[in-house]
């Protein structure tokens, strides 16, 4: 017989399940493609090693063999390599040319956004109503206005759920009005660059973005029973699973796909999660994501949800509603999200893509007027640019998170970029940000027995052909290097050893 539940909130520490959420939206459409067969290369044969050879980059020897082995000209490769605080790059190859640089654009936003909002700034979401409660109900309209936090999280919400209801609400006799006007209309229905709309990474940004609008479903197998346990996060008040799974014997193989998940609308407005198929006890627990429903929906089914788990009632379900709080509304609560330096660390340590593109808007919003648009945040970044003298006639910009196929920027530009971060007083929390090679975020299963491991910190930038890294290496010898290095080509995914080794290289004295 199926078991159909309303979902709950899983009961894991604070941080865990937002790693885990944001890990799974850091996967570019790379890792849902098919994979060349290693990054390793194949050892070099005659012809590459005079290619290597003939090396008109200046490149390492060992870089320019890595770059024959793996089939990518050098015309297709950006390098730039700087001391800081010096004006003479210790090497440069098409510096100047406008590259894909897929994820390191992060760089720029997160830079920006540290200097002209300040790493101590905080989103607001507020809740109000059309009039004060009454013997603890709220009759009329509760609002709910988004200003694009990227953060707002199961563990978040629950604190301005819980404001409300100091605010004396216990009952709600109205319908939820949402109010996403912050953000330009259209925004948060922008196609996903590979048309999968349910990968998290394609998230689009919204006012009222929660929990990132993605479902995180946990697996884990019930050896007494045969069944397998299901738990998801975060709860939203529409949402049921039907679970029928489950265990077998053998190995984990392709788990997802032998599940079965499906969500599905019912015609009574119930979002139905089911899981029909087998899953092997030998998988253990296992989490993977979802993005599902709209905007509206998710926040809509996430705060009624917790509204019901703090003890608040409703008169009838309320209706999903859309519209500006009136000028004359009563202020219920205010809830600040994490301060941006949080929000920078977790957009560049794991590269999270909708989070990028929320500061890229809300840059736009504060700085320059409302509501945030692309355009209106280009424009701002361009007059800040020329404010450091960082002028870059070569820049565009899409939306600010390198998830594009049109976004460019030059090596040079980017390294320029780094320079100015590095002698600027939020340097150190962007350094900080970064993932460490060896150790953390996207770096950390790469270089992890070189000397370079734990001595750089290097943003790693990844679409199907293009492969970039950016970011500071602390050389052996006490100096720190602006590294940036970008590759546009088809065989760009079995690039990552010549990278590997330009670090190597740098963290050893960048001597040739």
């Amino acid at each position: 017989m199926a078991r159909i539940r309303p979902t709950r909130l899983l009961n894991l520490p604070r941080s865990a399940l937002a790693c885990a959420v944001l890990l799974a939206i850091a996967a570019s459409p790379l890792a849902h493609a098919k994979k060349a067969k290693a990054n390793a290369a194949p050892r070099a044969s005659a012809a590459q090693a005079r290619q290597a050879a003939h090396n008109p980059a200046g490149l390492p020897a060992n870089v320019a063999l890595a770059f024959a082995r793996a089939h990518i000209p050098l015309d297709a490769v950006s390098v730039f390599v700087i001391r800081t605080g010096t004006a003479t790059p210790i090497l440069q190859w098409n510096a100047d040319a406008g590259m894909n640089p897929a994820s390191t654009m992060k760089l720029l936003t997160t830079f920006a956004g540290l200097d002209l909002l300040g790493p101590d700034f905080r989103w607001k979401t507020t809740a109000y109503a059309d009039s004060a409660p009454v013997n603890g109900t709220l009759n009329g309209n509760l609002y709910l206005r988004g200003q694009g936090d990227p953060k707002l999280i199961p563990e978040e919400l629950v604190k301005l759920v819980s404001d409300v209801r100091r605010a004396g609400v216990d009952e709600l006799a109205g319908n939820i009005v949402l109010d996403r006007t912050y953000f330009e209309s259209g925004l948060s229905e922008a196609p996903p660059l590979d048309g999968d709309s349910a990968r998290a990474y394609n998230v689009a940004p919204d006012a009222l973005l929660y929990s990132f609008k993605t479902l995180t479903f946990t697996l884990s197998p019930d050896a007494g029973n045969g069944a397998v346990n299901i738990d998801v996060s975060p709860p939203l008040a529409q949402l049921q699973i039907d679970n029928q799974l489950r265990t077998t014997r053998g190995g984990c193989g392709d788990w997802k796909t032998s599940s079965g998940a499906n969500i599905s609308t019912q015609t009574d407005g119930h979002v139905l999660a089911s899981f029909d198929g087998r899953y092997a006890a030998a998988c253990g627990e296992r989490v993977f994501n979802i993005a599902a429903l709209t905007h509206a929906d998710f926040i809509w089914g996430g705060f009624l949800a917790l509204w019901q788990q703090a003890g608040g009632t409703t008169r009838f379900t309320p209706g999903l509603r859309e519209g500006k709080v009136p000028r004359q509304a009563v202020l219920l609560a205010t809830h600040y999200g994490p301060p941006l330096s949080e929000v920078v660390h977790d957009i560049d340590k794991y590269s999270n893509n909708v989070m990028a593109r929320q500061l890229f808007l809300t840059i736009g919003a504060e700085i320059g007027r409302k509501p945030a648009s692309v355009r209106q945040s280009t424009e701002v970044i361009n007059r800040w640019l020329a404010k450091q003298n960082l002028t870059m006639p070569e820049l565009v910009l899409e939306n600010g998170s390198g998830l594009s196929r049109v976004e460019r920027i030059s090596a040079r530009n980017m390294g320029r970029l780094l320079q100015q971060a590095d002698a600027n007083p939020n340097g150190g929390v962007l350094r900080d940000a970064l993932p460490v090679v060896g150790v953390d975020g996207t770096m950390r299963n790469r270089l992890t027995r070189a000397g370079v491991a734990g001595n750089a910190e290097i943003k790693t930038g990844t679409l199907n052909d293009v492969r970039a890294i950016a970011g500071y290496v602390e050389g052996e010898g006490g100096q720190r290097f602006v590294v940036v290095s970008m590759i546009n080509h088809p065989n760009a995914s079995a690039g990552q050893a010549a990278h590997d080794a330009l670090l190597q290289w740098i963290y050893q004295g960048a001597q040739r």
